[in-house]
């Protein structure tokens, strides 16, 4: 991985992780930090609070900042800090950097397990939805308008990037929950897309397909154990970066990841 220096981070705008941990938020934290100065959020300071020392370590700029993406009161919070940080004017009038907003990441995942129907609560139903469609939409309210104001200077277009699952678009037997959120999230993902890529936004939703290879699964086997049988979280940062960079006469909407031996 290149290490970024004070040369090479953007002086002028930075980029926002909501959904950060030891897994894919973390990858895509350390590949946009090569880029911008990055912002990291999370609900737990402990879920950030290692990869900022991290980007920094490696000469990036990273702030960490708790929020509950369902809670709209709390998304608003945690943006006031990022702007009296990184951005224009706070709402008290306080002063930031001056940086625009180049690239907002919606990573957060909840909602996931597996549990006959018969068996599941309205209140889990509900959990599942807040964390995904209530708060991909708190996340979207929030950014969208600092996303819009960096459409004519940002040197990529500015982007909505948003992280799907297999349960996206396919509801499996005992995933229903899961799948009922993140159902919700790729079609107000379909409609951001289509609202605001004409406005110069680039919205794209990315299923991850597979199981990723984290530390959480790293005791797992899968595709019958064989080499790269789960995806790479640097290759989805990668590919994440690779959207972001794409011109705007060529924007993907939907990309799907997976491993060369997933079936599908």
């Amino acid at each position: 991985m290149t290490t970024p220096t004070a040369s090479t981070i953007s002086k002028s705008f930075y980029a926002l992780i909501a959904g950060v941990g030891p897994g894919t938020g973390r990858a895509v934290a350390l590949r946009f930090a090569r880029a911008y100065p990055v912002v990291l959020l999370a609900r737990k300071p402990e879920s950030y609070e290692g990869i900022v020392a991290e980007i920094r370590r490696q000469g990036g700029e990273a702030v960490g900042v708790s929020a509950d993406t369902s809670d709209a009161a709390s998304v608003q919070s945690a943006l006031e800090v990022v702007r009296r940080e990184f951005a224009g004017k706070s709402d008290n009038g306080e002063g930031g950097k001056g940086l625009g907003l180049a690239v907002a990441v919606y990573n957060v995942g909840a909602g996931f397990g597996v549990k006959p129907f018969l068996e599941t609560t309205v209140e889990e139903l509900d959990a599942s939805l807040a964390a995904n469609a209530r708060g991909l939409y708190n996340f979207a309210q929030a950014t969208l308008p600092s996303l819009l104001e960096s459409v004519p200077t940002s040197p990529h277009s500015p982007s909505l990037i948003i992280s799907g699952a297999t349960a996206s678009v396919r509801g499996s037997a005992r995933f229903g929950l899961f799948a009922a959120g993140k159902f919700a999230v790729r079609a107000l993902g379909q409609s951001l897309a289509r609202e605001f890529g004409p406005q110069g936004v680039h919205v794209a939703h990315v299923v991850l397909d597979g199981v990723i290879d984290i530390p959480r699964t790293k005791g797992y086997t899968v595709n019958e154990g064989k080499e790269d049988g789960k995806i790479s979280a640097d290759a989805i940062a990668e590919s994440y970066w690779h959207l972001h960079t794409q011109h705007r006469s060529s924007f993907t909407h939907e990309l799907d990841l997976r491993p060369y031996v997933e079936k599908f």
